[in-house]
């Protein structure tokens, strides 16, 4: 039940999928209870600031994740990188990117993890702390649906998606955050998006990185890309992906139960806000063990992150 930090550092290189600039991304090992902070270098003047990643730094959420300071410093499409730290249990991490987007990569988080499992974790000095959700929490946007509900241990997730489209459709999935599930039912989900959109998406200067390599593109009767999908309920994935990542936001591994119906970035924003808005919702505490497996395993709680609030 102790902290986490990479044993050490990782260099992560690609193109943002909206603004289309390059980005190089140095994750450094970080001391227990620094959480998840990222230096955004290469601003105007050479000014560099750090950011932390928590949810009152949340600056906007449309398509993608982005936050920034009061100076104005921004990184935006944070979600997969964050979504792979909380996936995998890392706890601190200094995050040095020095552009104002985070590389697509394949359009999923599977290189960020595949990345951090190159060098590995170190096990710090530190007990790890987790929010614990009291008592539901929801928000609502329209059709959509987000939840947060209280659970005897560990973090679950379940998501429900409906489209207007019969390539995707009605999907819904759900499993409890443990790294080894997380490497093999998650971390390969890619982003999507409509060739209906594209055209208007140019137009507003977003998705000017997008391609058929990090972005499965949604035609009226089938997918584009030629590889097909990984899954085949790979968008309802991706959207647990993003979910993971972007409540990664809380500063602390999530004690509780996530339940969504079409949610994305804004809806995730806003149930960590209605969260730490009511001081009864939760609790920060010591993780509590599940019971004991067979030959005496203990399961440890799911991480996702959160921000000091003591």
């Amino acid at each position: 039940m102790k902290q986490t930090t990479l044993a050490d550092q990782v260099v992560v290189e690609g193109i943002g999928v909206h603004q289309g600039r390059p980005a190089r991304v140095v994750l450094h090992p970080a001391e227990a209870g620094a959480g998840i902070t990222f230096l955004r270098t290469n601003l105007p003047n050479g000014r560099e600031r750090l950011i932390e990643a928590k949810s009152h730094a949340v600056r906007d959420t449309q398509l993608c994740t982005v936050i920034g300071d009061d100076s104005g410093a921004t990184v935006a499409t944070i979600e997969h990188l964050m979504s792979a730290l909380a996936g995998l249990g890392v706890d601190n991490v200094l995050v040095e990117v020095d552009g104002p987007e985070m590389p697509i990569l394949d359009g999923s988080s599977r290189l960020f993890v595949d990345a951090i499992d190159q060098v590995g974790l170190v096990t710090l000095s530190k007990e790890r702390k987790v929010v614990k959700v009291l008592k539901p929490v929801r928000v609502e946007l329209g059709n959509s649906v987000v939840e947060l509900l209280p659970r005897e241990a560990g973090f679950r997730l379940d998501v429900e998606i409906a489209f207007d489209s019969k390539v995707i459709g009605r999907q819904a999935y759900g499993f409890d955050l443990e790294p080894h599930r997380y490497r093999r039912e998650i971390a390969s989900a890619r982003t999507f998006g409509f060739m209906k959109d594209v055209e208007r998406l140019w137009k507003a200067g977003l998705a000017l990185g997008a391609s058929l390599e990090n972005t499965i593109a949604v035609g009226e009767d089938a997918v584009v890309n030629p590889e097909g999908l990984r899954y085949s309920n790979e968008f309802v994935r991706h959207k647990l992906l993003d979910a993971i990542g972007d409540l990664a936001l809380a500063g602390y591994a999530i004690q509780g139960h996530y339940k969504a119906f079409c949610p994305g970035h804004k809806l995730n924003a806003m149930i960590l806000d209605a969260l730490f808005a009511d001081r009864s919702a939760y609790a920060i505490v010591e993780p509590m063990r599940r019971p004991a497996r067979a030959l005496g395993e203990m399961l440890q709680p799911q991480p996702a992150f959160a921000p000091d609030l003591n």
